[in-house]
């Protein structure tokens, strides 16, 4: 991100004067973290740090910002707590997201700008990244093409739909962590785990797709990818104590609906 951005990203800020800034922007993605890591340093670190003085200069109320499951890393312990201690990632991606949560600790710290993180849980549905294993393996099931499957199938996801994400998010806007008293030490900072708390074996997860499509996948079995991880499952008991988050969304019915959307969208 070149000073030409960074001056237009304060300027929209000045200009709006927002309230509350969402920010779900990022060079998402473990594997191409492994091939363009200087991408994920610019748009994760670099332009992180442009919208958080943005919100400093500009008193914003409340800053929500997508953190990641990756954070993890290999934790063994389930399901993973954002009690867990998350010092060891296992990609680039996986640490500027939690790069991302430091940094916001800091501007908490430091300037009082609320701010709350959110660790996705492996999301999909409509209109997701094309680069997501379930766009892959749908591509691939209709074009006849084998599909790849890592660690020979044995991994397990915690699939969250996306309506379900989206009417997390959307309570969450509307409550920051509240900033405490003058000379209290103590920050306006929270991170939450938000996911279906019901992790899915891949090779499951691979069936739903291919009974939605009503057609069996080619498939290619692999070793494990540099960077993956065996397991994620999300406690999202916080989430839940303190905004009623309840996710409530099955894979067959979240497949459902991402089928109905790809042939409507892709014809």
């Amino acid at each position: 991100m070149n000073l030409e951005d960074r001056e237009e990203i304060a300027r929209l800020f000045e200009t709006e004067k927002f309230d509350v800034v969402c920010n779900l922007a990022a060079q998402a993605g473990v594997r191409y973290s492994l091939e363009n890591p200087h991408a994920y340093i610019n748009s994760n670190i670099v332009g992180f740090l442009n919208i958080l003085e943005g919100c400093r200069h500009n008193h914003v109320k409340h800053l929500v910002y997508a953190s990641s499951s990756s954070v993890y890393g290999n934790n063994k312990k389930m399901p993973l707590s954002t009690e867990d201690r998350v010092d060891n990632p296992v990609s680039l991606y996986a640490a500027t997201k939690k790069s991302n949560e430091l940094m916001a600790h800091t501007y908490s710290h430091l300037y009082g700008l609320p701010s709350t993180g959110l660790r996705f849980f492996t999301v999909y549905g409509p209109w997701g990244r094309p680069d997501m294993a379930y766009f892959l393996f749908t591509k691939a099931i209709l074009e006849n093409k084998p599909i790849k499957i890592f660690n020979h199938g044995d991994l397990y996801r915690d699939f969250t739909y996306i309506d379900d994400i989206v009417e997390g998010v959307a309570k969450i806007i509307e409550k920051p962590p509240l900033t405490p008293p003058k000379g209290e030490n103590k920050e306006c900072y929270k991170v939450y785990n938000i996911g279906n708390s019901a992790p899915v074996k891949l090779m499951d997860f691979i069936e739903t797709i291919e009974k939605a499509w009503g057609k069996e996948a080619l498939k290619e079995y692999h070793d494990m990818q540099p960077g993956d991880v065996y397991k994620t499952f999300a406690d999202v008991s916080a989430l839940e104590n303190d905004f009623g988050y309840a996710p409530k969304t099955s894979v067959e019915e979240g497949i459902g609906e991402f089928v109905k959307w790809y042939k409507s969208f892709y014809k």
